[in-house]
């Protein structure tokens, strides 16, 4: 994050935007400091070998970075299905497709999923993030 940059001035959009940058990118970090300090990401999908949740900002980057470090998938594109205003303005639904490579076997692959961003001060508080993680694990296979 930009040391001029107030977490507090992005809105909810913005942050989903970031969120999606940080996946294409495969970057813990950039992910990890969109997060609350205490910020809860939970995986109500659960997947063979993957946590239902990570629990605080240092959760999410140990997480993800050794979940994403470890992988040999590439992102090609995060292609945007729809996003979806909730009533709560500190939260949005983001609706999206991976597409991704795994180039030991030439495969090109989608995941679908499905982000619900609780957005406090421009930092995510809470994440149900909804993926295909046996769509993704069969694809490695």
């Amino acid at each position: 994050m930009s040391p001029l940059e107030e977490p507090a001035a992005r809105t909810p959009h913005e942050v989903l935007a970031r969120y999606y940058q940080a996946m294409l990118d495969k970057s813990a970090d950039d992910l990890a400091d969109l997060y609350a300090v205490d910020g809860l990401h939970e995986f109500p999908f659960t997947t063979p070998g993957f946590p239902a949740c990570f629990e605080g900002r240092e959760a999410v980057r140990a997480g993800y970075g050794a979940a994403w470090g470890a992988s040999p998938v590439q992102v090609q594109e995060v292609r945007r299905v729809a996003v979806h205003e909730a009533a709560d303005p500190e939260v949005i639904i983001g609706e999206h497709v991976v597409v991704a490579t795994l180039p030991a076997k030439a495969l090109t692959f989608t995941v679908p999923g499905l982000l619900v961003l609780h957005v406090r001060n421009g930092l995510i508080t809470r994440v149900r993030d909804y993926m295909d993680g046996l769509g993704l694990a069969s694809a490695g296979s």
